[in-house]
């Protein structure tokens, strides 16, 4: 409706109007107020009693099991049975004859929702994953794993997306069919579009970022006001970066695109110990040493990988053929010859790659291969995190090996060695996608985080076709900054004249290609930008800004049209927020 046409009608038209918009602004208001916040909390400890559902239950019915089979039916070949100890109640599927056997619930599902997922579980007897998932009108898709226990209760934490609207059946499943799956505390919670853009935003706003309050003030403390002020930013306090190759050392053109945008890098491949050792005895750090160089010269941290790689196809090849004892020398020579080559010049430690899905080591020296490499890490440069690197823990749903569940396990297993109860571990997330599963990467994150340790998304592509691989590039970036637990990023994309690992953020004229687009995109959103305005009566101004290194200039008749210029800087961790900050600047 255009305005004027209100003045024209009568009393009574007019009053219907306004009766439509008070009514329309009610219902918007009201559903600002229940727009529902994401819980980014998990547990990963087996307890005695089963939380309450998280939104409590979501879309489930009967999510606490209170009105005994009630929304429940029988998977596949399985009886039910409805249990109750100690006052909880729960829900067993038992004489289980396949590994999908269990229970189910049929959901309606709208497509392009995103769902976040959660249950309780517990097993009759042992140690056993148990997988969520859905059988949607699309195929099955996985939602999330863990290892369940008897005697005690596990939260699975997971989710999913939708490519169509339809009923879909949640079920639970397990290899093992001897044992019974026992279900507690279900929920599944669907979130829209904007929803989830929302707590993205919030999570930055409150982690990311702080008000800050600049007085300008003359030599005698007098406020200036209506001042002209400049802020820029000059460096991000959130570690963002991107893998590097030796191509760079002699490409100025490399550099110069580089340079600019990127406060950490990972080398893609020359300070693995393929490079270093390529014939026994004969060590090479001639690329590492002058790409560390550069690093250095250009004020970017280094992560340091990797010291082992439980791949055995990635092995220099005459490791291969060593006996058990002299593979255990030549690998206490290169753990020590790297780490103190370069101890306090990088800022973490790639200890182990991916002895999730390998066991190279572990095959030949034992079971405890990773903790005495991490005992021995910690000896060497304890001061710096220590990371497990691995694949697939939040790219890939279905992927048992790696589920969030099992890392956990891998992480008890190396604090367990002895000497390591104190050991600073990190968590490396190589986040190699195809299309994303924002709902299952963003309740793994969760689960991972309840550990305290911080945690690194360190190789992020995106393997898809050039029409969809910028968007899926974005949606995973902005995932990952607007976690409230992930300390830093690194884009694996180091450029190569024949082409990138799975991914190119610039073709060979480093020309930004659409993923280089998104790249410098997210970055001036970030923080990059200049902000400008004046100065009020008293003298202040006020912004929110990312953490990070500033130059504020200030000009104002008092100071002759000659710009003043002063930096501060300031930042948090990703535990704390920082509090506004007064900085008063004389003029």
């Amino acid at each position: 409706m255009i305005f004027g046409e209100y003045y024209t009608m009568n009393f009574g038209e007019r009053n219907n109007v306004l009766l439509l918009l008070l009514c329309a602004l009610s219902l918007f208001a009201g559903l600002e107020a229940n727009a529902l916040s994401y819980d980014y909390t998990a547990s990963i400890e087996c307890l005695a009693n089963p939380h309450k559902a998280q939104y409590g239950g979501g879309i489930i019915k009967n999510p606490e099991l209170t009105h005994g089979l009630e929304g429940w039916s029988a998977f596949g070949k399985a009886n039910l049975e409805h249990r109750e100890s100690g006052g909880n109640k729960f829900l067993v599927a038992h004489s289980r004859s396949q590994p999908y056997a269990s229970m189910s619930q049929k959901i309606y599902l709208k497509k392009n929702n995103l769902y976040t997922l959660s249950a309780w579980i517990q097993v009759s007897e042992g140690s056993v994953p148990v997988k969520a998932i859905f059988k949607t009108t699309t195929g099955f898709k996985h939602a999330g794993a863990v290892v369940a226990q008897s005697k005690c209760w596990s939260m699975l934490k997971g989710g999913l997306t939708t490519d169509a609207s339809g009923i879909a059946e949640l079920y639970f499943e397990s290899k093992n069919t001897s044992v019974e799956i026992w279900v507690d505390s279900i929920s599944l919670q669907p979130f829209t579009q904007e929803e989830w853009n929302s707590h993205q935003h919030h999570s930055i706003e409150k982690m990311r970022k702080s008000n800050v309050r600049i007085r300008a003030v003359d030599k005698h403390g007098n406020p200036l006001r209506k001042a002209k002020i400049s802020i820029e930013q000059k460096r991000a306090s959130f570690p963002f970066g991107c893998a590097i190759n030796k191509n760079i050392i002699n490409n100025i053109a490399y550099q110069n695109w580089f340079t600019p945008r990127f406060g950490v890098t990972t080398f893609e491949d020359e300070m693995k110990w393929y490079s270093n050792e390529y014939n026994p005895g004969r060590e090479d750090y001639s690329a590492a040493d002058a790409m560390l160089q550069f690093a250095k010269q250009n004020n970017i941290a280094v992560r340091g990988h990797n010291i082992f790689w439980d791949d055995p196809q990635h092995q220099p090849s005459w490791v291969n053929s060593l006996s058990p004892a002299d593979l255990s020398k030549a690998a206490d020579k290169r753990i020590n010859s790297v780490m103190s080559r370069y101890k306090g010049q990088v800022i973490a430690w790639d200890v182990v790659n991916e002895n999730l899905h390998f066991s190279f080591f572990e095959s030949k020296l034992g079971q405890n291969a990773s903790g005495a490499f991490f005992n021995t890490a910690q000896r060497l440069d304890g001061a710096t995190t220590l990371f497990m690197n691995e694949f697939n823990t939040i790219e890939e749903s279905g992927d048992v090996a790696s589920s969030p569940a099992k890392y956990l396990e891998k992480m008890r297993e190396i604090n367990g060695f002895p000497g390591n109860n104190n050991i600073k571990l990190g968590i490396g997330l190589e986040a190699h996608f195809g299309k994303p599963n924002i709902p299952y990467m963003r309740s793994s994150i969760d689960t991972l985080a309840a550990t305290g340790s911080p945690i690194w998304l360190t190789e992020v592509d995106v393997k898809s076709d050039p029409n969809q691989q910028a968007q899926f590039l974005e949606q995973v970036l902005r995932e990952a900054h607007s976690h409230p637990k992930v300390a830093g990023i690194v884009i694996w994309s180091a450029w190569k004249p024949e082409g990138c690992y799975r991914m190119c953020l610039t073709d060979n004229n480093f020309k930004n290609l659409p993923t280089g687009d998104v790249v410098d995109k997210l970055l001036q959103e970030w923080g990059s930008k200049t902000l400008e305005g004046k100065t009020d009566a008293d003298g202040f101004i006020d912004a929110s800004l990312f953490h990070g290194h500033y130059e504020v200039k200030i000009n104002h008749h008092a100071t002759k049209n000659f710009s003043v210029a002063q930096s501060f800087k300031f930042a948090s961790t990703v535990d704390s927020q920082t509090t506004s900050i007064l900085l008063r600047v004389s003029a």
